[in-house]
């Protein structure tokens, strides 16, 4: 069975730097697993990386979708397949990366995500009930309704919450219950799962430099770029960690020193989150995010029984 590499873990944990050595090494090309890295002028928010990062390698999945545009995980499982395909036909190993966990068990589990159609009115309905009895109220009916489905998700995610309720009133079944009805197509591919971790006060650490990076380079102007030629048009992209701050800063609702130290917080946030999430995988490899990138290398190639090219 055709052997393909995930590497994946939290944000600013070097996930990029070591796939561009191992696609180097082993002929590879890279299938990003990003769910904000997917959109196109969206580059310094997303920490996409640029022609030089990439090195020749070939990247799939980066910077192809309008940011006006509703993406979801099914649509990515069905890219993504495209873009294996398209490796493995030219003999090459094809290396998913990135920290976007629906998306990567989109690949290992072979999960189907649902399709459904969006009851404008019962959203409007949900949201309703939302304001009135808080969020509270609607993340505890989600959670007698799915208690598996609920596990995995914060209980602030109201976008997710609405999700579980909506996917149930339309299909009488649960996402869950969805989820294992796909998987039962079977797994293409053998999936070799690596994940990258570092002491949490590092990682912070780097999480914190990021976000001051971004920043210098341009993360302010991005913004308003996107706004000036998009507008509200804008939907999910800018829902992203940085984006949505960023917005809310240019809005006056609170000053750019509360702004930088709100996105330093949530992304930290958001790789605890991936963290927890990534533990869940059976028989993942984890690796020393702080080891020498190729130690790194020659690990991975060791543990999926690779050869070089």
């Amino acid at each position: 069975m055709q052997k393909v590499i995930v590497i994946c873990g939290p944000t600013a944990s070097g996930k990029t730097a070591l796939s561009i050595e191992l696609a180097k090494k082993i002929g590879g090309e890279v299938v990003s697993a990003d769910s904000m890295q997917i959109y196109d002028e969206m580059s310094i928010g997303t920490a996409k990386p640029d022609a030089e990062e990439m090195q020749g390698i070939k990247h799939y999945l980066v910077g192809n979708i309008e940011p006006t545009r509703r993406y979801s995980v099914s649509d990515y499982k069905c890219d993504a397949t495209k873009a294996l395909e398209e490796i493995i036909e030219k003999n090459k190993t094809p290396i998913v990366v990135g920290g976007t966990g629906l998306y990567v068990n989109s690949l290992i589990y072979g999960i189907d995500y649902p399709e459904v159609e969006t009851d404008l009115e019962y959203r409007k309905e949900l949201e309703k009930l939302a304001e009135q009895k808080g969020l509270g109220y609607l993340y505890e009916e989600a959670k007698k309704i799915d208690p598996e489905a609920v596990k995995n998700i914060s209980a602030n995610d109201k976008k997710r919450i609405i999700r579980i309720l909506e996917i149930y009133k339309e299909t009488g079944k649960t996402k869950t219950q969805l989820e294992i009805e796909s998987r039962k197509n079977g797994i293409p591919y053998d999936y070799k799962v690596f994940a990258l971790n570092m002491p949490r006060e590092i990682l912070y650490e780097r999480i914190n430099r990021r976000v001051d990076i971004m920043l210098e380079k341009g993360l302010i102007e991005e913004v308003k770029q996107l706004y000036k030629k998009y507008g509200d048009e804008l939907r999910t992209s800018v829902q992203g960690i940085g984006y949505k701050e960023v917005i809310d800063y240019l809005n006056g609702m609170y000053s750019k020193e509360e702004m930088i130290e709100k996105i330093k917080m949530e992304t930290r946030r958001y790789a605890k989150r991936q963290l927890t999430w990534f533990r869940k995988i059976p028989n993942i490899i984890w690796i020393d995010g702080l080891g020498n990138v190729q130690d790194n290398v020659n690990l991975i190639l060791k543990e999926a029984e690779l050869n070089e090219n």
